[in-house]
């Protein structure tokens, strides 16, 4: 049975080959995964989600509460819609109570409330960072937020600390 060893030769090493190819992927996931930047991205992204929670129920709990005790409002923000095309079941007299209401309906509306909603959130979100920023640049003397002008030459943004005569040798 001699074509059913050389088959069996085979079989082994590609086997073999598929191994080491498993184990080569397997140690270079190892090196990427376990890179010191791989792991600070990964434990800022959790930060992040977390400060993002934070932000939102701030915006949707405390702020739009309070701007919605504003006279020319009457609902809360998130309930602040326009119907753009009416569903089947739309009520001309009463129209709709609330935006899942229209929604459910099939109606086609403008949820403006809820842009606004996003919009502060955004906000909310944007200027604490900088504000965070801020204050460990204070802390550490690490400067993280580059101020950056228009290269009058290139007209690429660089940084403010170039030089004319960086520039330029740059250019040549």
């Amino acid at each position: 049975m001699r074509g059913l060893e050389e088959s069996t030769e085979a079989l082994m090493r590609v086997g073999h080959d598929a191994k080491e190819q498993l184990s080569q992927a397997w140690e270079g996931f190892i090196d990427f995964a376990a890179r010191d930047n791989v792991l600070e991205v990964a434990l800022g992204l959790i930060i992040a989600q977390s400060f993002t929670g934070v932000v939102n129920s701030f915006v949707s709990d405390m702020i739009l509460p309070i701007v919605s005790l504003l006279p020319f409002l009457n609902r809360n923000m998130d309930e602040k819609f326009a119907v753009l095309s009416k569903g089947p079941h739309y009520d001309e007299e009463v129209g709709y109570n609330t935006l899942g209401q229209a929604r459910d309906d099939g109606a086609l509306v403008l949820a403006y409330g809820v842009f606004l909603e996003t919009v502060l959130n955004f906000l909310g979100i944007s200027l604490t960072l900088y504000t965070v920023a801020q204050l460990y640049m204070r802390i550490s003397h690490d400067k993280i937020i580059k101020r950056q002008v228009k290269c009058k030459y290139c007209l690429k943004w660089i940084s403010d600390k170039v030089s004319l005569s960086d520039a330029t040798n740059e250019r040549l």
